[in-house]
């Protein structure tokens, strides 16, 4: 054998598990709620009056996921999101649990998510959502609940992590539904080292953990690179959920909303080049507005159009768009950048979406055995 052999195998060889081990140091999973192709394509001519605009849509790895619950053709955001973080379909309305939980009656095994597995191996964690920080989305990554309309419980498992010492950033909407959940719930969670502060710009420049909560509307994309500041503090990397609710029962609302978001997707993708980042764009589920009219070179949505009222109206039929206030079943958009993005391609199950974002961490699947939590908290 030559020695021009020799280190050609050599190279392969030492190249195997570099490959193997994965690449991604972080891992930013957008979800768009409720942000099926339909709404994609709607927000890309609301927008642009041009479809296929969206910056999501030139990623360069693109696929199509099949959304369905374990029992159920259409999905919840419970359930859609639970196959997402942890490659195991249940039931809906259940949050990380398995498909023997019985919804508000009985538990299934606890799922260990991909954000559990991340704190696990003391990467740092957040979550971002303009939903409440307690609603279905966002509590799929860090709650073991059967009934997502749970929140005290929802809140509990906030503040008792099953693995490493629980969940680092929480920034988004819901401020009422978590003082609800709980009397006390600032001190609680100041006692559980996530420091409850009103606005972005009050945490501290050096801060590693935080809770910001908001009564209403606030700009997610500063929310979001805020987030990324914090969690970039850790040199072992970071996994963060983003969230958007993209649902257009108020239709103008939605479609802003998404191409906001698109916007803030590829702010990220521009700002975490070289960093080994990992980025995910996909939806839950699918919701039912379609196009049915209109013409090129003109508004999708004319004057008359945005003076109508949606928001809770069951169905509505515009001159060029109709919408149904439900969920639906066609498969939706991933689209990916980063270590780990060509497994991206193709048709898959939500499921799938886990063990992309677990192989490109290059970690092995555990059994689902919760490790002894560093944080403790009182009930």
């Amino acid at each position: 054998m030559t020695n021009g052999r020799r280190s050609a195998i050599l190279l392969i060889a030492l190249a195997a598990p570099l490959t193997a081990a994965g690449g991604a140091k972080n891992i930013i999973l957008f979800l768009g709620d409720a942000a099926g192709i339909p709404t994609l394509n709607a927000a890309s001519i609301h927008g642009y009056n041009e479809p296929g605009r969206l910056f999501i849509y030139r990623m360069p790895h693109i696929a199509l996921s099949e959304t369905s619950a374990a029992s159920q053709w259409v999905t919840d955001s419970a359930a859609g999101m639970t196959a997402i973080v942890t490659g195991e379909k249940t039931h809906n309305g259940v949050l990380s649990q398995s498909a023997a939980a019985l919804r508000g009656k009985k538990d299934g095994e606890p799922l260990k998510t991909i954000l559990e597995y991340a704190e696990e191996r003391g990467l740092s964690t957040g979550v971002v959502s303009n939903s409440s920080v307690l609603s279905a989305t966002p509590a799929a990554c860090y709650a073991h609940v059967n009934d997502r309309k749970d929140t005290a419980a929802v809140f509990r498992n906030l503040l008792a992590p099953r693995f490493g010492d629980g969940i680092d950033v929480v920034i988004g909407a819901g401020r009422d539904d978590v003082l609800e959940a709980r009397r006390g719930a600032r001190a609680a969670l100041d006692n559980a080292g996530l420091t409850w502060y009103d606005t972005l710009d009050s945490v501290p420049p050096q801060a590693r953990r935080a809770t910001v909560l908001f009564d209403g509307e606030f700009d997610l994309d500063q929310a979001t690179q805020r987030a990324i500041d914090i969690l970039s503090r850790n040199e072992k990397g970071f996994f963060l959920m983003v969230e958007s609710n993209l649902h257009t029962e108020d239709l103008i609302r939605g479609l802003d909303r998404t191409v906001a978001f698109d916007k803030s997707i590829r702010r990220t993708v521009e700002r975490m080049q070289g960093t080994g980042t990992l980025i995910l764009f996909t939806a839950d589920h699918s919701y039912d507005l379609r196009i049915h009219d209109g013409r090129k070179g003109r508004p999708l949505l004319d004057s008359s159009d945005r003076a109508v009222q949606t928001d809770d109206v069951d169905t509505i039929r515009l001159k060029t768009v109709r919408r149904d206030d439900d969920h639906t079943a066609e498969e939706v958009l991933v689209a990916a950048q980063g270590p780990g993005a060509e497994r991206v391609r193709g048709v898959f199950p939500n499921t799938e979406i886990f063990r992309i974002m677990l192989d490109a961490f290059g970690w092995s699947r555990q059994p689902q055995k919760a490790g002894q939590a560093k944080r403790t908290t009182v009930d």
